[in-house]
């Protein structure tokens, strides 16, 4: 008995570790895609933006991925930033919101993994009556000129290789 409360009570602090690691969305592998298959990794609406990526078969730089505008017409609520300007971590207050993990199909031994980064916004949009988040320009206007644009929702990507390449 003494033992197993000792062993529980090494594991605590081990559990704070592991839940920062857990993503905010679980998600299976995803399908093996070919080499030189462009493949969407994943939708971010709020920042008009779609992860693209694709396997090269170069032995130096195996996989490639980017964030590409989904529609002129879309309105971001959020920003897609650089993951090595924005160094996001817990300790800053981003999230770890999404791993995607990509194998290749012609290297089963080899996996892209996308880790993406949420770093919320403290804001709070307020709804008039009808339920609508409204801006009005002049507001707007004179908010920038004050210097006090509202901050936004960002997001950051990091991308890492898993596994052995195949000759």
């Amino acid at each position: 008995m003494r033992l197993s409360l000792l062993m529980l009570v090494a594991l605590v602090p081990a559990v704070p570790a592991l839940a920062a690691e857990t993503p905010e969305l679980q998600r299976a592998v995803g399908a093996p895609q070919a080499v030189g298959a462009v493949h969407t990794l994943r939708q971010i609406p709020e920042a008009c933006a779609r992860l693209e990526g694709v396997f090269t078969g170069d032995a130096a730089a195996p996989y490639r991925f980017s964030a590409v505008r989904t529609s002129e017409q879309c309105q971001p609520r959020a920003r897609f930033v650089d993951y090595t300007k924005a160094q996001p971590s817990t300790d800053k207050g981003w999230k770890l919101n999404d791993v995607i993990r990509v194998p290749n199909a012609a290297c089963p031994a080899q996996q892209a993994v996308v880790r993406v980064w949420r770093l919320p916004s403290s804001n709070k949009v307020e709804l008039d009556g009808q339920g609508q988040s409204r801006i009005y320009l002049e507001e707007a206007k004179k908010q920038a000129a004050a210097g006090q644009i509202p901050q936004v929702t960002m997001f950051a990507a990091q991308l890492q290789m898993e596994g052995k390449g195949c000759n």
